[in-house]
């Protein structure tokens, strides 16, 4: 038993090795976003997508571009708009006169890094469109199926300082991100060093350090991280205080009109395991489930009016659960 352990240990350590080179690599052009960074891999090794909130100008764009180039994966990017349709996204079905048949035209989905840019901008069925796509890893063009290359990965953002002319996303698909990050400003030395760095003319050079094969190698080893069932045990402990608070000794039902979804115990679970190997360990702990909670519930915890009126956020919500449940 022991030499099994150590032997998930040694192989958890040379995947965080690995990992540590892309940050390195990244790090090259990304300046002062370790956490979404984080975010990324966690997501790219469970196999999530995440959905962005920030003002423009936070290096969204830029981050998964870089990313992409390091793990030398193909990138797309689609800015929403009123106007988009749903073809415009997964592709349609082209005439070709010459032959006189329909031949299908892939749309930009097919990519294994796609930005969706201002998600929110474009109308419910085109936001569809893409969700679906995210939850199937494969798209319906006339009556073929075709598969979306793997590993696949969406990040879409939305601006929350301008909600005119938005399409909010319903919470049913919103719950099929596994994580919402809310991007901030850098601080003061961080965003020195960007304008020291970007405010001249300079060539940097990234180096691919990981390929498609290494990523689904780094998916299978996270199936052999572990996690206890006393921390199993606290991550339902967590979800189900937000259905049934008061059997959790909480003062909070009033403020919670639905609680997080079964897809939060699972994606808590994965995204703890995930985070534990970011750090080069071969097992999960509380801390683990602590530092992504936050990103896996945020979008999962509908208020009341009630709450709203008092001004509370949903990460005022989890705040009060996670001070308050026991730590095993």
């Amino acid at each position: 038993m022991s030499t099994d352990i150590e032997k998930t240990t040694g192989l958890i350590a040379e995947q965080a090795r690995m990992i540590e080179t892309v940050r390195q690599e990244v790090n090259k052009v990304l300046v002062g976003q370790e956490k979404l960074l984080d975010r990324m891999l966690i997501a790219l090794i469970t196999g999530g997508h995440i959905l962005l909130e920030g003002v423009p100008g936070l290096a969204k764009t830029t981050a998964v571009k870089t990313l992409s180039q390091v793990l030398g994966l193909d990138f797309h990017r689609i800015s929403f708009t009123p106007d988009l349709l749903p073809a415009d996204v997964i592709g349609t079905m082209i005439y070709n006169q010459k032959d006189g048949v329909f031949t299908p035209k892939r749309g930009p989905v097919f990519t294994n890094l796609l930005l969706a840019d201002e998600i929110n901008r474009a109308p419910a069925k085109v936001q569809s469109a893409l969700l679906e796509a995210m939850q199937e890893h494969q798209v319906t063009i006339g009556d073929q199926t075709y598969p979306i290359p793997e590993p696949f990965l969406v990040m879409a953002t939305q601006n929350p300082i301008e909600q005119e002319g938005t399409y909010p996303l319903p919470e049913a698909q919103v719950d099929r991100f596994m994580l919402k990050c809310k991007i901030v400003h850098p601080s003061r030395d961080d965003e020195r060093r960007i304008m020291n760095r970007f405010t001249r003319r300079q060539d940097v050079t990234l180096n691919r350090v990981m390929s498609a094969v290494q990523i689904a190698s780094l998916r299978s080893v996270l199936d052999q991280v572990y996690c206890d069932e006393k921390v199993g045990d606290y991550i339902l402990d967590i979800v189900f205080a937000t259905r049934n608070p008061a059997e959790h000794k909480l003062d909070i039902a009033h403020q919670i009109q639905y609680g997080a979804s079964p897809r939060a115990t699972l994606y808590l679970n994965m995204a703890a395991r995930a985070n534990a190997m970011l750090h080069g360990r071969a097992y999960a702990t509380p801390q683990d489930v602590k530092d992504i909670a936050y990103d896996v519930l945020r979008h999962r915890i509908i208020l009341t009016y009630e709450a709203e009126a008092e001004e509370l956020t949903s990460e005022d919500i989890i705040s009060k659960i996670l001070n308050t449940l026991p730590v095993p």
